[in-house]
C-alpha cells in the first residue's frame, strides 16, 4: 500500500505530523509520503516559496522514518491538480496496489469542484479526516459518495487497489497553519505549535512577518 498525504503545508505543523503517523499506524504501512503542493488551484497564494516549504518540511521529518517527503507536485509547472498526481503514481505502483490519499473534512467537502474529480476514487482510495468543528453538509454530492463508498476499517483499503472512501478521527491537536500564520504576524510565539527546527527557518528567513534572527 501507498499512502500520501498532500497540502500546503504553509508552514507544516504538528497536527500534519501527528495525523501522518497515525494514519500509518491505522493502516499498518510503513511509510506516509507527505506531498506539499506547488501552487493550490482553491486558495490564494502561500506565505512561504514552494523551496521555503519544501525545506521546512524536510526539516520537520528529519529522522522519523515513517514519514518521507515528496516533491513530484514542486517539480510540475503551474497549479497542483491531484488527478494529476495520482495517475503518475498509479503508473509507477501498477494497477493492483492500493493507493491511498488522506484529506480533510472541509476540502473534501468542495470534492466535486476539483478538476476531473469523477476520476480520482478510480484510481485511489480516500481517508476523509473528521476535524473539530468540520463536517460534509447532508445533501452534499461529497456526502453522497461517502455513504456510497465507505469503507468501515482501515484493513478495508488493502482489499482492493482504489474506490473506497474511509472517515477517519484526527488526533486531538487542534493546529491550524493558518493560525500559526496569524500569531508569529502578530508577534507571538507558536513554539510547540510546530517543530523548533522550522520555527528557527522561519526566524531565520523572515518567514509569515517574523523578526528575522
Amino acid at each position: 500500500m501507498h499512502v500520501i498525504y498532500g497540502g500546503t503545508f504553509d508552514p507544516i505543523h504538528h497536527g500534519h505530523l501527528r495525523l501522518a503517523l497515525e494514519v500509518a499506524d491505522a493502516l499498518r504501512v510503513e511509510r506516509v509520503d507527505l506531498v506539499p503542493c506547488h501552487i493550490p488551484p482553491h486558495r490564494g497564494s502561500t506565505g512561504a516559496t514552494s523551496a521555503q516549504r519544501l525545506e521546512m518540511i524536510r526539516l520537520a521529518v528529519e529522522g522519523e522514518s515513517r514519514l518521507r517527503v515528496d516533491d513530484r507536485e514542486l517539480q510540475r509547472a503551474g497549479a497542483s491538480y491531484t488527478a494529476d498526481t495520482l495517475r503518475q503514481l498509479r503508473q509507477e505502483l501498477g494497477p493492483k496496489r492500493p493507493l491511498v490519499m488522506v484529506v480533510g473534512t472541509d476540502a473534501f467537502a468542495s470534492f466535486d469542484q476539483w478538476r476531473e474529480w469523477q476520476e480520482i476514487p478510480e484510481l485511489a482510495h480516500i481517508i476523509v479526516v473528521r476535524r473539530p468543528g468540520s463536517t460534509l453538509p447532508e445533501a452534499s454530492l461529497a456526502k453522497g459518495l461517502l455513504e456510497a463508498r465507505r469503507a468501515e476499517r482501515p484493513e478495508d483499503l488493502w482489499q482492493t487497489p482504489a474506490g473506497r472512501i474511509l472517515s477517519f478521527d484526527a488526533p486531538l491537536l487542534d493546529i491550524s497553519a493558518t493560525g500559526i500564520r496569524e500569531r508569529i504576524s502578530g508577534g507571538h510565539s507558536p513554539r510547540y505549535l510546530l517543530p523548533d527546527s522550522v520555527l528557527q527557518r522561519i526566524h531565520e528567513q523572515g518567514l509569515y512577518g517574523a523578526c528575522p534572527d
